[in-house]
């Protein structure tokens, strides 16, 4: 995901074009080190996937009807971003998806060098990120990956400090909802800033946070994971789409059940 931006996925459809984008706070700048589009859109939605977007305040305006006349079946949008930091844009937006009929949730954008995930993750309850689950709201996402503010891409925090800030952040937010948030990465950062946590398939993170990787260069058959995951449960193939981010969920199946967790 990377709207420092704000971040909601529309899945199921083809199709959705870009809203208007207008300024916003500093937060909402796009960050660096974002891997290179491949520029090239399935013609249809490849078979089993269901296709979403995310949203942040850089699409103000988002025609929620047209998304989900044009397939859209979820969106996530950006609730916040540190501790000081709550789009201006997430109420009408949050709402907007879900009166147009799509199931909906919140992400929170990491800054693991400004205060601790436990902060942040109450912050994130507090601002948007405490749905629980009742049939359309979807588990909130930690969106955790290049530094956009700095140079060092993993915040100046070894990896072991990054494993309990991570931590600390799901645990808290689990406590404070009862459901378990998606973890929102690349591939490259979760092996350069964490060193591979859990690399193990099925253990650790893998084990109980379901995975939605960013790669805009993979297919459907081929969509690269960090070891620690035996498959991905979201996928962000381009972050050039036409209404925001676009995303796929793995199946119908997978989507009815993040709803009911």
């Amino acid at each position: 995901m990377r709207h420092l931006r704000g971040f909601a996925v529309v899945l199921l459809c083809a199709g959705l074009t870009a809203c208007s984008a207008g300024p916003s706070a500093r937060r909402d700048a796009d960050p660096v080190s974002v891997p290179q589009d491949s520029g090239v859109r399935p013609a249809a939605v490849p078979k089993g996937l269901i296709l979403g977007v995310d949203v942040s305040a850089y699409q103000p305006h988002v025609d929620w009807t047209t998304v989900r006349s044009s397939g859209a079946r979820f969106a996530y949008i950006k609730a916040t971003e540190g501790v000081k930091y709550r789009s201006s844009t997430f109420a009408a937006q949050y709402a907007g998806a879900l009166n147009a009929g799509l199931a909906h949730g919140a992400y929170h954008y990491a800054t693991p060098n400004t205060s601790s995930g436990t902060k942040q993750a109450d912050y994130f309850v507090a601002n948007g990120g405490g749905g629980k689950a009742d049939g359309h709201t979807l588990p909130g996402v930690l969106d955790i990956e290049d530094n956009p503010y700095g140079k060092d891409k993993c915040y100046g925090l070894t990896h072991a400090k990054m494993n309990t800030w991570i931590s600390d952040f799901l645990h808290e937010y689990r406590a404070r909802t009862g459901r378990h948030a998606l973890i929102n990465t690349f591939r490259a950062w979760w092996i350069t800033c964490t060193g591979n946590a859990g690399a193990k398939p099925g253990s650790a993170f893998g084990a109980t946070y379901p995975l939605w990787v960013n790669d805009h260069k993979a297919t459907p058959s081929d969509v690269p994971i960090p070891s620690a995951w035996r498959s991905y449960t979201v996928w962000q193939w381009t972050d050039k789409g036409k209404y925001g981010d676009e995303d796929y969920i793995r199946s119908s199946s997978v989507l009815t059940g993040l709803l009911a967790k």
